[in-house]
């Protein structure tokens, strides 16, 4: 009497649904990394620090060695940057301000525009180069 099943299981495994899974994962992380980065048009050498923040709902303020203020990338007058700021926060649920002043500029220009937020009741956030 025979008693062996018709059916037989093969033992191999097949690779190309893992191939596809690991491929959707590569396409995946390019292009979150592409996006993760900050595209700010100004640039600035910025101090060195270890740590990283980032949050979608913010506004940069650029101070360059110059003592030229930006917001984003549109340049505003030392005189204008509270109203600019505001206006610009209005719109927004939890502001966030990213702080990005070149390595040489005086504390007391990064002081005035952390007063403004402080004032206003704005998140500061100190943007720093990764070590």
């Amino acid at each position: 009497m025979n008693l062996r099943g018709r059916n037989k299981i093969s033992p191999e495994f097949n690779m190309s649904s893992m191939t596809d899974v690991v491929f959707l994962l590569l396409i995946f992380f390019m292009i979150a990394s592409t996006l993760a980065k900050q595209l700010n048009t100004i640039k600035v050498k910025l101090p060195e620090a270890e740590g990283k923040s980032e949050n979608r709902n913010t506004v940069a303020v650029t101070i360059t060695n110059s003592k030229k203020f930006y917001i984003d990338s549109n340049i505003t007058p030392k005189s204008n940057l509270e109203d600019k700021i505001i206006s610009t926060f209005s719109s927004l649920n939890s502001p966030s301000l990213i702080l990005r002043a070149e390595e040489k500029v005086p504390i007391d220009e990064v002081v005035f525009v952390m007063n403004i937020a402080n004032k206003n009741g704005i998140k500061v956030v100190l943007a720093v180069e990764s070590q």
